[in-house]
């Protein structure tokens, strides 16, 4: 990113975040839970699905494992089945089936408070970690960039990557840090109110294309 091309975004994702600001005055997470290790499960539960999905399922899924002893009792098998409805359930059964037992035996029961730690549980990558630090301990080591959040990125010429973890680099750069938790939540909140990523008429809302 050159030093021209730095100075145009960070003046653009100013008058972004701004007219977001103005679009969503209150946005959160939108996924249901009561513990850490709840909202780590259903974060890990909503790759490659929606979180209205996720929290059909979770509803379910909470009341039968109600406490984290109770992942680690849990047969594989019937937790795919469990939360087969969120899509790449074998996967995801085993990735957090792997990660109980990690937070377990390594972390004491408690999910980790570091992006390190988090990092090296089973299937969580940076956007996991940086939604469940956030969110759970008010710790920004990052920019979740889910698909709303690359998709804004792109469309806003905010990164000349498609990697997520490249356009987080990028994001970061231009983005204040104190911005940088609420940012992805209004990228989130644009992508599923006013520019989804089915085709559509974006000249629709060009008002904020003109930033």
């Amino acid at each position: 990113m050159t030093p021209r091309i730095l100075r145009e975004r960070k003046r653009r994702i100013s008058l972004l975040i701004k007219h977001l600001k103005a679009l969503f005055p209150r946005v959160a997470i939108s996924l249901n839970y009561s513990t850490k290790w709840e909202l780590l499960v259903a974060v890990m539960l909503s790759a490659q699905c929606t979180d209205k999905k996720v929290n059909e399922v979770t509803a379910l899924l909470f009341k039968k494992y109600p406490t984290f002893d109770s992942y680690l009792k849990a047969r594989r098998k019937e937790f795919e089945q469990d939360i087969k409805q969120t899509g790449f359930y074998r996967a995801k059964a085993k990735n957090i089936l792997a990660t109980a037992a990690r937070i377990h035996t390594e972390y004491k029961n408690k999910v980790p408070n570091t992006m390190l730690d988090m990092l090296t549980l089973p299937g969580v990558a940076r956007k996991t970690a940086n939604v469940v630090l956030g969110n759970a301990y008010g710790i920004v080591e990052g920019i979740a960039v889910d698909t709303h959040v690359k998709r804004f990125a792109q469309k806003f010429d905010l990164t000349d990557f498609s990697d997520p973890v490249r356009i987080e680099r990028d994001l970061m750069q231009i983005i204040p840090k104190k911005e940088w938790f609420g940012f992805t939540y209004l990228a989130i909140e644009y992508g599923r109110k006013i520019c989804p990523g089915r085709a559509h008429d974006c000249s629709k809302h060009i008002d904020l294309l003109k930033l």
